[in-house]
């Protein structure tokens, strides 16, 4: 997380891990989602707020959901259903089921038959946003595998040389074992920026960067500017511009389109009438292709050549793919979780409306 993203001392509530979840699992009990799947919910989102992924936790995405679920727009108790099914593969109709509830059964799916057959790979189709993508893809790391998560949304990126949107955030997320290092994870937006940034710099109140988004010409914007009071017209791809590889972030973002909304049946995301989230997930079981300490021991290597590598001036180190997150995940366990103080406003509000007790603080 960017500096500039991070809540400073003076408008941070520091909450308790368990407690957030319990409240986050209340909160979807009381709009209709079961208790089984309200808990696996709450875990999805706190578990992005202990790695440090607020983009991706309670203080954006909750209201959401909360949202939608009491509009109708997602439906509570979907009947997931499989359209077709290899030994390897799913395809599974979400039912326009919450993506953090889906996604955790298409994972353990594709681990059974990662576990059978070497590798799992399962797509979602109509289904709603998932998440934290690296939340999925980890589940594979209990069962030495290697995971994958790719999700695809409505249009928020401007193609390369494009004036309006046409392709989502589209993430991409991939977790590898290790053996005494934390693992690797990725996790990635293909726009040069995640689109919920803009939801905390708005809040915070601080500037966004030149190259994340474009005027609604689609013209890039290359200098600082105050976040705009709603969404900006445009994200731009990975890369920002041509010159910089603009079309290798635009390029990702198609191929994700094309994995999970094309592949699953569900369409992409600037399919018009079709509003959903479309996913895939993939499990690949090590010892199918290797030997699994050698495995896990050159992971090890590699991710100490990487952290050993001298850093540059003004630097302590490399970042490597999931070790800050992962530091920050065993500094929150132990301390709290830092929310906006307006975050926890909004849940007191919410605990209030939905008669779930306050027990934040």
């Amino acid at each position: 997380m960017l500096e500039q993203f991070k809540i400073t001392a003076d408008d941070a509530v520091t909450v308790d891990p368990t407690a957030l979840a319990q409240t986050t699992q209340g909160f979807f009990e009381r709009v209709g989602i079961p208790a089984p799947d309200a808990r696996v919910a709450a875990d999805v989102l706190v578990r992005a707020d202990l790695r440090g992924v607020d983009t991706h936790g309670v203080s954006n995405m909750l209201r959401v959901y909360l949202s939608d679920l009491k509009s109708g727009v997602i439906n509570p108790t979907p009947k997931v259903s499989v359209v077709r099914e290899t030994p390897a593969i799913a395809n599974l109709h979400s039912d326009n089921g919450l993506g953090v509830v889906v996604t955790p059964k298409a994972m353990n799916m594709a681990i059974e038959k990662a576990k059978d057959v070497g590798v799992g790979m399962v797509t979602v189709g109509h289904g709603r946003h998932l998440g934290m993508a690296s939340y999925h893809a980890m589940m594979a790391l209990e069962h030495d595998m290697i995971g994958l998560c790719v999700t695809t949304a409505g249009p928020r990126m401007a193609p390369t040389f494009g004036a309006v949107p046409r392709l989502g955030t589209n993430p991409i997320a991939i977790a590898a074992p290790a053996g005494t290092e934390p693992p690797f994870v990725l996790d990635i937006a293909t726009t040069a920026v995640a689109g919920n940034k803009i939801t905390i710099a708005q809040r915070l109140g601080t500037k966004i960067l030149g190259g994340w988004a474009a005027d609604e010409r689609g013209v890039p914007i290359m200098e600082a500017m105050d976040p705009p009071e709603h969404d900006v017209p445009a994200l731009l791809p990975l890369g920002s511009v041509r010159e910089m590889g603009s079309h290798k972030g635009y390029g990702l973002a198609c191929v994700v389109d094309i994995l999970s909304g094309i592949l699953s049946g569900g369409g992409y995301g600037m399919f018009p009438g079709r509003p959903y989230n479309h996913h895939m997930v993939s499990a690949y079981r090590v010892d199918a292709f290797t030997d699994l300490d050698g495995f896990k021991a050159m992971m090890d290597e590699f991710l100490q050549t990487l952290k050993e590598t001298p850093p540059s001036p003004g630097h302590d180190g490399v970042v490597v793919p999931g070790h800050p997150e992962w530091d920050t995940e065993q500094e929150r366990r132990a301390n709290g979780i830092p929310l906006h103080a307006e975050v926890v406003q909004w849940f007191r509000d919410t605990c209030r409306e939905l008669d779930v007790p306050y027990i934040l603080e």
